[in-house]
């Protein structure tokens, strides 16, 4: 197994980076998060692509491969919050000096495109990131809310444990492995690169949105093929929200979908994780040692301390 390396606890008077290594976000959708963040006792410091826009992106490639390289390489800087994902991390990706950061590793920090960034991270580094909340869900009528305490309770170095109903569809078993995953669309994007993450012997999360039922058979089969589902010590699925059906209909819903991708394989398969294009987004410790027991009427997944 891999040496698991954590970046420090966070402190009070720490400072955090934001910044927008992909698509583009409104400059007033990071001032709450500035707001809460500084109420935690942190300092904030805004990259230059937060507020900015080049078409689809939140800056041209050069600028958002700069922005992103300053923090990662800012010994000062002690976490690093995306702003948003949508798409991009992976035009820069290649082009990224990890030099200082394995040196010095910090919390990376969000989810959507940026799976390119935890998969790589943990496939090159063996680095723990986290799966978390970006500035978008900091809002006034949220702030104390369990899924954005859970990110500070991560910084913090709490531990991190999921208690929740099982659902129906679940398939009972006991797993430990490293937690690895992300969005699917991502993942299957990933396959083939140097980014991709092995999965043998790990406990795999996966979660998605707004993608035609088709077309999540099609990931999965990417993934298959490739060997990602084949050793897993277990599957944990976020949401999958806004499903699209076409017109004439695919014949399985998202349950059946992924179950059938897995029929052959022993290990627990979970669903309804509170985690991914969901309101309920709580913070994974991706790369850190986990714990998975699927039961009958409960489910639970903790990190090791």
């Amino acid at each position: 197994m891999q040496p698991i390396i954590v970046p420090p606890d966070l402190r009070k008077g720490d400072t955090i980076g934001i910044t927008c290594p992909s698509g583009h976000l409104p400059i007033e959708r990071t001032i709450f998060a500035k707001q809460t963040l500084e109420s935690w006792g942190f300092n904030v410091v805004m990259g230059s692509t937060v507020g900015s826009g080049h078409f689809y992106f939140s800056e041209t490639d050069e600028r958002r491969l700069y922005d992103l390289q300053s923090m990662l390489d800012n010994e000062n800087i002690h976490a690093i919050l995306m702003g948003r994902g949508g798409y991009g991390l992976s035009r820069i990706i290649d082009k990224l000096d990890f030099t200082k950061f394995k040196a010095r590793p910090k919390w990376i920090c969000g989810f959507s495109d940026i799976t390119v960034l935890h998969s790589h991270i943990q496939s090159q580094f063996g680095i723990a990131t986290l799966h978390s909340p970006m500035c978008a869900a900091f809002k006034a009528e949220n702030d104390s809310s369990a899924p954005i305490l859970s990110l500070l309770n991560s910084w913090k170095g709490a531990p991190s444990e999921y208690n929740f109903p099982a659902n129906e569809h679940n398939r009972a078993g006991k797993g430990e492995g490293i937690l690895a995953g992300g969005n699917l669309a991502i993942l299957a994007h990933l396959s083939g690169s140097v980014s991709q993450i092995n999965t043998d012997g790990k406990i795999l999360f996966i979660e998605d949105i707004g993608e035609y039922l088709y077309n999540i058979d099609r990931l999965l089969l990417n993934l298959k093929r490739a060997g990602t589902l084949s050793n897993l010590q277990g599957l944990v699925c976020g949401g999958f929200s806004d499903m699209k059906d076409t017109e004439r209909p695919f014949g399985q819903d998202i349950f059946e979908i992924i179950k059938d991708k897995v029929a052959e394989y022993d290990y627990p398969v979970c669903f309804d994780f509170p985690a991914g294009h969901i309101e309920e987004n709580f913070t994974l410790q991706l790369g850190k040692l986990h714990y998975l027991n699927v039961g009958a009427k409960n489910v639970s997944l903790y990190a090791s301390v």
